[in-house]
């Protein structure tokens, strides 16, 4: 039996020979009886952050054999509540994952208050836009990153040279050591200094470059591979060239999504490139042939009435496809009227008005007909 606080071994309902694999399928039972989110009683709350704590103990050998000596005041003494559950941290996370309870974050700082620093440096998003040749070729795209780099003047440290001075009160370690003696027992606690706050330096006047901040922006333009056919929305990802995570001490990827800037006159329609060709309707009336530029030169489409209800459909000369193929180019016909007439249009729309009128009044008189 311990000497002082909680019995862990009793809160788990194991003996203290216990192997490792016993105290993690107790746990494993207690956890499914006990989570909040499955046991709505008043004490299980209570009762649930008290067997995760026996269990961070007791799983952990360094802690447990701090706590079979001198009992749960001697573990209280030397770790934080953050890091009591620290180095189980991911044995916690997987056993949660495994029980269908979620993940460890969550709960953890529901509880006790705390947001586990994370161990990957957060990814930043850009987006790059890309024509339709370069979707098609590939291209090279320069994206420009601002980041922070460590300050020149002052080497990081935020002050202006010759106005920084070892901290006094940590003696420039950062960090501040209690020895507490209880009866015959010492207790040694390390806790960061809060004069310096763990840099083990006391800065009397501020970096007249940085401002105090220890880092200065630099844009840099970050060159990124761009492959043919990526489609709109597709993202590439490149290791360590995002910006600066300062709570991690590390460069986040890079993930640059692709845009792809159709303009007014082309759509997609699935793996099918569709060009939307204005003509007049002289030019569909008289069956004009048109050239229209394309990726592969000229394209040569004779205008018919059918046209204007079937698309002119060109195999292989659309975008390029994932398994290797292009797709394909499909031309939809557009009647555009002039926006403004002149004095001699008029007059020849005039003519015309006649002949038009006739069949145009049958066929609307085929609406209700039918």
């Amino acid at each position: 039996m311990p000497a002082d606080g909680k019995d862990y071994y009793e809160i788990l309902g194991v003996p203290r020979n216990a192997t490792k694999e016993e105290i993690k399928r107790a746990y494993r039972k207690l956890a499914l009886q006990y989570h909040p989110d499955r046991n709505k009683s008043p004490e299980a709350e209570e009762k649930f952050k008290e067997i995760s704590e026996a269990y961070a103990v007791l799983v952990d050998d360094e802690k447990r054999k701090l706590y079979d000596m001198y009992g749960q005041a001697g573990v209280s003494r030397t770790y934080s509540t953050e890091d009591l559950f620290r180095s189980t941290w991911f044995d916690f996370d997987e056993l949660f994952r495994d029980l269908g309870l979620g993940g460890f974050d969550s709960i953890f700082e529901r509880f006790f208050g705390f947001r586990r620093r994370p161990q990957q440096p957060s990814p930043t998003y850009v987006e790059a836009e890309l024509s339709l040749k370069e979707v098609l070729t590939g291209a090279r795209k320069e994206v420009p990153i601002t980041t922070a780099q460590t300050c020149g003047r002052c080497g990081g440290t935020g002050g202006e040279p010759g106005h920084v001075d070892r901290c006094s009160a940590c003696n420039g370690t950062g960090q501040k050591v209690e020895r507490v003696q209880t009866g015959f027992m010492y207790f040694t606690s390390v806790t960061t200094c809060s004069r310096c706050r763990g840099t083990g330096k006391v800065v009397r006047k501020a970096c007249s470059a940085c401002r105090g901040l220890g880092a200065v922006e630099k844009t840099e333009k970050v060159v990124v591979e761009v492959p043919a056919g990526v489609a709109d929305g597709d993202s590439v990802v490149i290791r360590e060239k995002g910006l600066y995570d300062h709570e991690v001490g590390r460069r986040g990827d890079l993930v640059v999504r692709f845009r792809i800037n159709l303009g007014k006159q082309f759509s997609l329609d699935g793996d099918t490139l569709v060009m939307h060709l204005p003509v007049s309707p002289s030019e569909v009336a008289a069956g004009r042939e048109v050239s229209v530029k394309s990726f592969d030169g000229p394209l040569k489409i004779k205008l018919r009435r059918e046209n204007l209800e079937t698309p002119v459909v060109f195999r292989g000369r659309g975008l390029p496809m994932r398994n290797g193929r292009r797709g394909d180019l499909e031309v939809r016909i557009k009647l555009v009227l002039p926006k403004s007439l002149s004095h001699q249009q008029l007059r020849l729309y005039g003519e015309l008005l006649p002949v038009e009128s006739q069949y145009m009044d049958e066929e609307r008189s085929r609406l209700f007909s039918e």
